[in-house]
């Protein structure tokens, strides 16, 4: 497909700041979310980057996405006459701002959250009414009430014993 140069221009830089792209699988849409480019130039523009392996794809939900590669961000510092010191946003690192104390999380070092040990506070009135299974000296049962005992009878169905195939003739 034929691109406008300033077009493809605008597709390649947004790419390489933000590392990744996104676009709606819509062919007749005439602007990009993020670039003032038709979403089919977006896309077809992106294809062929993919078909030469400057950038990973992924189609989910109707969205394609697209990630560089290092192969792709060295051509596009060359067709964008980058230097090198610049990265694409995804290869940034960024750093925990710390909250009150100096610990990441907002916490003095002298207070802490829960647990999670399973120590648990005093139970409501009446919890231990329906938890038989806690109280001392409850009685467990292991098997069936009453007079009922299961028995197994041979296979039926599925679980039948396979008979031996008659003899043809």
């Amino acid at each position: 497909m034929l691109i406008s140069k300033d077009n493809r221009k605008k597709i390649y830089q947004h790419l390489f700041q933000e590392g990744v792209m996104v676009a709606k699988k819509d062919y007749n849409a005439p602007k990009h979310q993020d670039v003032d480019v038709p979403n089919l130039q977006v896309i077809k523009a992106l294809q062929s980057m993919t078909s030469r392996g400057y950038v990973a794809t992924k189609f989910s939900w109707q969205y394609y996405y697209y990630y560089l590669t290092n192969e792709g961000i060295e051509y596009l510092r060359e067709y964008l006459h980058l230097p090198v010191e610049i990265v694409p946003r995804t290869f940034i690192k960024t750093t925990k701002t710390a909250g009150p104390g100096g610990r990441p999380g907002g916490r003095p070092d002298g207070e802490r959250g829960p647990r999670g040990d399973g120590a648990r506070g005093p139970r409501r009135e009446g919890e231990d009414s329906y938890r038989r299974r806690d109280q001392p000296g409850a009685e467990k049962k292991d098997q069936a009430a009453g007079d009922w005992r299961p028995e197994f009878r041979g296979g039926v169905g599925r679980g039948a014993p396979r008979q031996a195939p008659a003899p043809q003739q």
